[in-house]
């Protein structure tokens, strides 16, 4: 599935059934924010979105169902890509700068997103390593020596 840009309209639509995830068109005229659109302009809107494939419909007698098949996040990430593409030469790290420059954020909250980060790679570090150090001993550790009793058997049955 890809994802393509919406523009303003589609996505003011697409923010009432991110939220609601499956409507139908009662309640999306319900849901959607003032200046309501006029019906026909919604009923467009849906079947643009239905095209592009952030929507799915299912049809309930005469009324269709219209159910999200484009979750939030990935659009998201989606914009968030394209963004720094477009405005950042596709470097995160100039964004972060223009934020910090923006004070939009603060190094207290870099620091600690790290340390947060550096938490969990290193809990995770460690039961990787911790799992590997068990493997890596079992295998090299020396061959133990086979108990008496198995000596002794083997000794009988040459005997025999």
């Amino acid at each position: 599935m890809k994802i393509s840009h919406l523009t303003p309209g589609e996505e003011i639509l697409m923010n009432v059934l991110w939220r609601l995830d499956s409507a139908y068109m009662r309640e999306i005229i319900e849901q959607y924010p003032e200046p309501k659109p006029h019906p026909n302009t919604i009923s467009t809107f849906l079947k643009i979105l239905v095209e592009k494939e952030f929507l799915t419909t299912h049809k309930h007698g005469r009324v269709f169902q219209y159910t999200v098949a484009i979750p939030f996040d990935d659009y998201k990430k989606y914009l968030l890509k394209i963004f720094l593409e477009d405005y950042f030469n596709n470097s995160p790290s100039e964004l972060v700068k223009l934020l910090r420059e923006e004070h939009l954020l603060k190094d207290s909250d870099l620091k600690r997103f790290f340390e947060i980060k550096e938490t969990e790679i290193s809990k995770q570090e460690k039961d990787e390593s911790s799992e590997l150090s068990e493997f890596l001993n079992e295998i090299t550790a020396p061959k133990k020596k086979k108990k008496k009793k198995e000596k002794d058997d083997k000794k009988k049955k040459k005997n025999k």
